[in-house]
């Protein structure tokens, strides 16, 4: 009998600390082992508005929240600066499901500019491999100039008084951000709407411009990107609650990467083991880069390999129905948390209409997260025992 691969029965904390591991992913293994939430909700709604709301609601569930942006009809760059604000104030990463399949210099465009500029707010996204190994090297160029503009940015800082800031896309429509917050320009573009956006004030050391009696405003610039905070230690780590523990991780990195479209979850899809077994090549060659795989099974193999598998068609049956064969009559085929990341050795469970569309979200997410947490509890504990 083969012996299990060591992704398949190391903690997600184990994992992180490996040195194999990219700094966005082991933030990302750090988060999910912190939150103890292997789940990426997918947030399919078609207006801003249902957006923001859905990320409130199930924000302390998840570790990911996957958008599809060219859906939500009044996409604005108010949206993506409300929704990376969410995903710092509710601890979890954004991934843009663009499914990138062009030529080089096309998928640069699309991935920096535009009308959605995914580089400057999302910090995973994916690509299939038809066009060619040059698609993960282009997509790769291009994040690295957007991580670099940024870098040598100068970001100016706004604190003072609680104030309230639109978030919904809608001029009426305001919430309460925080009562520290900050303007940052680190994008170069003609007009003042794409250049501002929210985010919070952070411990870092900053030049004093000017100070009245009710705001402070500062600017910096970073040379180098955010790194993770160090691992800690497994005393510690259970000594402190959630809260404190996420407070030391601090915000995820302004870093990106990429996932390869392995293996779909729609029924007679053409992804062929060959095809697939051609993506894993091609994300070993781009370790840099490439944090994993949307496939429907763990795909580590050697040594080495310390991918993150995300799969999506998960779903749970209703209470009373377990054992019932789920679908959507449109080609989707679901199954349970429990094969996907015991059986299957995935890393991170994808739903949408399930919790989408439940009466109750945030309970509904909460059902998802305890079930694909039991079940790596059961994968680990089993291949260590």
């Amino acid at each position: 009998m083969t012996a299990p691969h060591p992704a398949e029965t190391l903690s997600y904390r184990e994992r992180a600390s490996l040195p194999t591991t990219g700094p966005l992913a082991a933030y990302l293994l750090r988060l999910i082992s912190i939150k103890k939430t292997n789940l990426c909700l997918s947030a399919d709604v078609e207006t801003s508005r249902e957006l923001l709301e859905l990320a409130r609601e199930v924000g302390d569930s998840i570790c990911i929240l996957k958008t599809h942006c060219d859906i939500v009809t009044d996409w604005s760059d108010r949206t993506a600066r409300a929704l990376r604000e969410i995903a710092r104030s509710k601890s979890f990463v954004v991934f843009e499901d663009r499914k990138f399949a062009d030529i080089g210099e096309t998928v640069q465009k699309q991935y920096t500019s535009g009308y959605h500029r995914i580089a400057t707010w999302a910090e995973i996204t994916n690509a299939h491999i038809l066009p060619g190994p040059a698609i993960v090297t282009a997509l790769h160029k291009a994040a690295n100039q957007t991580i670099a503009k940024y870098n040598t940015a100068v970001h100016t800082e706004i604190s003072g008084p609680p104030r309230m800031a639109a978030v919904d896309g809608e001029e009426d429509e305001y919430h309460d951000v925080t009562e520290s917050v900050a303007v940052e320009s680190p994008m170069e573009v003609e007009d003042d709407e794409r250049r501002l956006s929210i985010k919070e004030i952070t411990d870092r050391k900053h030049s004093i411009v000017s100070i009245s009696a009710s705001t402070t405003i500062s600017h910096r610039t970073e040379s180098i990107s955010p790194c993770p905070e160090p691992d800690f230690r497994p005393d510690e780590a259970f000594a402190l609650d959630t809260r404190t523990l996420l407070t030391r991780l601090g915000e995820a990195p302004y870093l990106r990467s990429l996932l390869l479209l392995a293996e779909m979850s729609s029924e007679g899809h053409l992804m062929t083991p060959e095809y697939s077994q051609k993506c894993v090549e091609i994300a070993r060659q781009n370790r840099e880069f490439v944090m994993g795989f949307v496939a429907q099974r763990g795909l580590n193999s050697e040594k080495d390999d310390n991918f993150l598998t995300m799969t999506p068609g998960c779903q749970l049956p209703p209470p009373g129905q377990e054992g019932k064969k789920l679908g959507d009559g449109l080609g989707q085929q679901y199954n349970t948390p429990h094969k996907l990341i015991y059986e299957q050795k995935c890393d991170v469970i994808i739903v949408g209409r399930g919790i989408v569309n439940a009466p109750d979200r945030h309970k509904e997410a909460e059902r998802y997260r305890h079930a694909g947490w039991s079940a790596y509890e059961e994968r680990v504990g089993a291949m260590k025992g």
